[in-house]
């Protein structure tokens, strides 16, 4: 059974594999992290590592019995009893509703353990997926999305009220 688990040193290998065999499937619906991701993943995921250890983010990896990673699950911009969620998931899981369970799952934490009271999130016009996704988490739209926010793509914002 997977678990998910908070993003720690040990993970990167596996992460770092997770983004790589994925990388074409996710620049299909989202925009391309582009070579400087990987060329710099070291330096970039210790940032990350500091950005949760100072509070502003908190970091997840859904791990499966193999110890590979199935999907990323991230709260960030945390302040105010509010964040926004991000996530992606492995093609060979998606549609399977690996997402939608985690994601539930990532907002029992994020209530119980950071006292978070909203979610925001946000996706494309065309990531049928990740609405789908989002609406069965129990998230709702809210309006047009930011396209900056979106690789310069149309898209939705989202919201979810946690104390629901």
């Amino acid at each position: 059974m997977p678990e998910l688990e908070r993003l720690q040193a040990g993970h990167a290998p596996a992460v770092l594999a997770f983004e790589l065999a994925n990388r074409a499937y996710f620049a299909a619906s989202i925009s391309d992290r582009g070579d400087d991701f990987f060329d710099q993943f070291t330096d970039r995921y210790n940032a990350l590592l500091a950005e949760q250890e100072a509070g502003a983010c908190a970091y997840y990896v859904l791990v499966d019995e193999d110890g590979s990673v199935l999907g990323r699950f991230n709260l960030y911009d945390i302040e105010d009893h509010a964040a926004t969620l991000g996530y992606r998931v492995a093609q060979h899981v998606s549609g399977r509703g690996v997402a939608t369970a985690t994601v539930r799952e990532l907002c029992r934490l994020a209530a119980a353990q950071y006292g978070l009271r909203t979610l925001r999130a946000a996706t494309t016009r065309r990531n049928a997926a990740s609405q789908k996704v989002l609406t069965k988490a129990g998230f709702v739209p809210v309006g047009p999305a930011d396209p900056a926010h979106l690789g310069g793509k149309p898209g939705t914002r989202y919201e979810r009220d946690l104390a629901l």
